[in-house]
């Protein structure tokens, strides 16, 4: 029902995306007032062969669903299951006199409210109502001083979307072909696959350095000082600078020859000649240490905390934010903006002073200014909503909501807030060995004397080695000609580290700072290189899949300038050229497409002559060093050996396969393990492990030719051999020919109850007995084998148990703590479709890369927060296509 302020139907229809932001905003306006949902987009292009109407399917250009022959007109179907809404807000017109279209503000809200008035076609006043914020004042504000459509940034969305409509259907197929079937390719989500294949390739060739330096702990002797001792660390031997993890390339070579590489044997010679050497302090720099508060929340650096703090994918990070947009707690949650009005900043400091006293807050307010480029239309930052900041506690939020408010509400008051001051001592100590050798140690401390801000907030980091910025390291206080001794010298040595997989935060940062797609958009993309498979997860690394190896190959060889991150980015610049009136949208489509006069290959050209893409050079990587070869095939990533194949576990990394472990996959029992003859039909019973885990089958006699000479043609006609999986009490390796045979007798028969055959097999839950349409589970898998027809009876005479209560619950694999959002303790356990993990209400099931042993808790805290944010799963059902009358081209 619509929310209904207003007399007999009132007089003003306000139209939102959602239903619980129409919720939220009927309550604050007065009688007079209708607010209705959208339900998000009524329409949108084509997504089906079905959705196009039916005068248009001749076209060449319809499978598209845009007309590149005419001005690129795109064509609009109303989508099935908001045909429905659509007559709802058609009623709802006829009884309003004026018409509010309250979409979000950005570019995708714009759209929005432009397809609600071309397909509602209002014969009434039509207003644009935009807001940052769902609060009371924010809201009349906002009907008080309606605007008119934007049609530029209408034109920019456009622009986006056929953009990416004309990418993912010219070059998905392309995929399809050389690849593997039902990929797909988009403009922003490939760019995003190359950047981590791109680290993962770095990571492969990537050859370790090691190297080895001295940490010497120095005393100074005074008893009245605290602390009396500090750690320091040799940089120095004669004047030259001994090598750091920085001096070596990726190849494990040094970069330069100025420097001095010590091995082990060398850095423990010379602790020995140092042993009982006298020290000096040689030089002592202050200096002064000043850090300024964080700038306030946009969309992508909360993504970034909210990863780092609170464990939250990208993606979940935006569904909450949506939650507490919507129901009015925090500002508009997609934005490039820093800025925060007059009113948020007076709240902010208001709070400071509250919470942290006068002394902690500066005399003018801070400005922050944004630093990205085409920040999309001047939104404000993202922070608590209203005049007055709510504390946490004062929301009465609960959950992840909680936490993630928290965390906005703390960055935006100490982002008015003094600067951190303290002080960074650099230290340089010296000595001499017993071979005449100058040593120079060196060491840094930092006090922090006012923490300011810092009471407030601390911004985590991706690397977790790194030093936040509230922490300190004192050292004594020190003078130069100060005489220590050496309390402990020891030899340390170091490994150089290949560059880190990106994190979903540290992928967001990246597509950021080269100006890849739109900040609003960075979750989906993340969202959907997991699901379709060329990225999984080992903890928070994002990790390639050989399959996006193969994908990236063919795209960087064939069509190199769709993934080339300046070409990508450029065409973000375009698309903010179009909604600032600087482009417009068909001439730089035309290009995109067809090509540009100054010999630029078009995207259709592109994709016409596809005979030189060799599919299987494309999906084959040789493993140097080895004759093996890495290859992607339909049903997974494989070895080949001059045709001898096997399988490549689907959780490992591509930088761990290497020719040692490729040896060693090769060396396992694989594929073809004889057992033994069938003495009942002579046929030969092999061991197998397969896609879906090890099993036994038999091999067929091969068939002799038709006695017409013709190939047989349907694979149906051809006999099939009995398989069945091994128990998971049995192994590859050890299950004998005995065993084999009695699980290729499954399904079994048991005997007869009442005339009707019982059967003992094994399914997808478990294995059970069946007679007629009835069923009993068995205790074990072992049980198939031997149930008698006089157990079954038994088992049939029970009353039929329903649910978890089927046997009795095993206990957890692993207990992991208490899961943030419902408090309750977060255990691992094995379920019938593998590994889970549960808080008691929440299920989740262990993703691609996720282990038992390695799993965190944080991680497992992601999993159960986006399997609450999914449940419950609405049911699909299939309706016919409708579709609305194609708008005419806009001016």
């Amino acid at each position: 029902m619509p929310a209904n302020n207003g007399n007999a139907g009132g007089t003003r229809l306000v139209i939102v995306e959602s239903p619980a932001k129409a919720k939220t905003i009927a309550g604050y306006l007065g009688r007079g007032y209708i607010v209705e949902s959208s339900i998000g987009h009524i329409r949108d292009l084509p997504e089906k062969a079905d959705d196009i109407p039916e005068k248009y399917k001749s076209q060449a250009w319809a499978r598209l669903g845009v007309n590149v022959d005419h001005e690129f007109e795109p064509l609009y179907v109303v989508n099935p299951d908001k045909k429905s809404q659509v007559s709802k807000l058609k009623q709802l017109l006829k009884e309003a006199d004026e018409l509010y279209l309250a979409t979000d503000e950005d570019r995708e809200g714009e759209a929005i409210a432009w397809h609600l008035r071309e397909v509602l076609k209002p014969k009434i006043p039509v207003h644009r109502m935009v807001f940052h914020e769902i609060t009371p004042h924010a809201i009349r504000d906002a009907v008080s001083n309606p605007r008119d459509l934007d049609l530029r940034l209408v034109d920019a969305q456009e622009t986006r979307r056929i953009l990416d409509r004309l990418y993912g259907y010219e070059v998905s197929p392309v995929l399809w072909k050389k690849v593997k079937p039902r990929l797909s390719a988009g403009r922003v989500q490939s760019v995003a696959t190359r950047l981590v294949v791109e680290r993962e390739r770095e990571r492969m060739a990537f050859t370790a350095a090691n190297y080895w330096d001295l940490q010497a702990l120095f005393d100074t002797g005074r008893a009245g000082d605290d602390p009396r001792t500090f750690s320091a660390t040799l940089t120095g031997v004669d004047g030259r600078r001994v090598a750091q993890g920085r001096d070596f390339a990726s190849t494990g070579r040094l970069k330069g020859s100025d420097v001095l590489h010590l091995d082990e044997a060398a850095a423990t010679a010379l602790a020995g000649r140092l042993e009982g050497a006298a020290y000096a302090v040689r030089s002592v720099e202050r200096k002064p240490y000043t850090r300024k508060p964080y700038a306030p929340f946009r969309t992508t650096t909360l993504q970034q905390e909210a990863s780092r703090k609170l464990g939250f994918s990208a993606k979940y990070t935006m569904q909450v934010a949506q939650r507490l947009y919507e129901n009015g707690y925090i500002t508009y949650m997609r934005t490039d903006s820093i800025t925060l009005s007059e009113t948020a900043v007076a709240a902010a400091r208001s709070q400071a002073i509250k919470l942290y006293g006068s002394a902690y807050v500066p005399d003018k307010p801070r400005v922050y200014t944004s630093k990205v480029k085409n920040a999309q239309e001047a939104h404000e930052a993202i922070r608590p909503s209203g005049e007055e900041f709510r504390t946490p506690g004062e929301t009465g939020l609960s959950g992840d909501m909680f936490r993630l408010y928290e965390l906005i509400w703390q960055r935006t008051v100490a982002s008015q807030m003094k600067d951190a001051v303290g002080e960074s001592v650099s230290v340089k100590v010296g000595g001499t060995s017993s071979a005449g050798e100058n040593v120079e140690f060196s060491a840094t401390g930092r006090t922090i004397t006012f923490h300011g801000f810092l009471k407030a907030y601390v911004e985590g980091a991706d690397d977790p080695s790194t030093d936040r910025d509230d922490s300190e390291k004192r050292l004594p206080t020190l003078a130069e000609g100060d005489r220590l001794t050496a309390a402990e010298l020891t030899a340390l040595g170091h490994s150089t580290k290949p560059p880190s997989r990106y994190t979903e935060a540290s992928l967001v940062k990246e597509l950021e700072d080269r100006e890849i797609g739109r900040p609003s958009t960075y979750a989906s993309i993340i969202g959907t290189i997991l699901d379709r498979g060329y990225v999984f997860k080992k903890g928070t690394a994002l990790v390639p899949s050989f399959l996006a190896f193969a994908v990236v190959n063919l795209l960087e060889q064939h069509f190199g300038n769709l993934v080339d991150y300046d070409f990508t980015a450029e065409m973000e610049k375009v698309l903010d050229d179009i909604a600032n009136d600087r482009a417009e949208r068909v001439p730089e489509l035309r290009r995109f497409y067809f090509g540009g006069g100054d010999g630029d290959e078009g995207l259709k050209e592109m994709v016409t002559d596809l005979g030189e893409i060799d599919a299987k050079e494309i999906s084959s990587f040789p493993i140097k060093g080895t004759d093996i070869v890495i290859r992607v095939g339909r049903y997974g990533p494989y070895l080949d050996r001059d045709g001898a194949r096997v399988n490549i576990p689907e959780d490992m990394a591509p930088d761990e396969l290497t020719a040692e472990k490729a040896e060693e996959l090769f060396s396992r029992p694989s594929g073809d393990r004889e057992l033994g003859v069938d003495p009942a039909t002579g046929r030969t019973i092999v061991a197998k492990d397969g896609r879906y885990g090890p099993y036994v089958t038999e091999i067929l006699p091969e068939e002799p030719a038709p006695a017409d000479g013709k190939k047989r043609t349907k694979k149906v006609d051809a006999p099939k051999p009995r398989t069945s999986s091994l128990f998971k009490t049995m192994d590859l390796d050890t299950i004998t020919l005995e065993q084999a045979l009695k699980l290729l007798q499954l399904p079994r028969v048991v005997g007869e109850i009442d005339g009707e055959e019982v059967t003992a097999q094994n399914g997808r839950f478990g294995p059970y007995i069946k007679k007629g349409t009835d069923s009993r589970s068995l205790p074990s898998e072992e049980d198939l084998l031997t149930v008698t027809i006089e157990q079954a009876k038994e088992l049939f005479a029970q009353p039929k148990a329903r649910g978890r209560g089927r046997a009795a619950a095993a206990p957890p694999l692993r207990e992991l703590g208490d899961d943030p959002n419902s408090k309750k303790p977060v255990v691992v356990k094995e379920g019938r479709f593998g590994p889970y993990v549960t808080d008691g209400e929440t299920n989740a099931s262990l993703r691609k890369g996720d282990t038992v042993e390695d799993i965190t808790l944080e991680r497992a805290a992601e999993l159960l927060a986006e399997r609450r944010e999914r449940a419950p799963a609405p049911k699909r059902t299939t309706r016919a296509r409708t579709t609305a009358k194609k708008p005419a081209a806009k001016s």
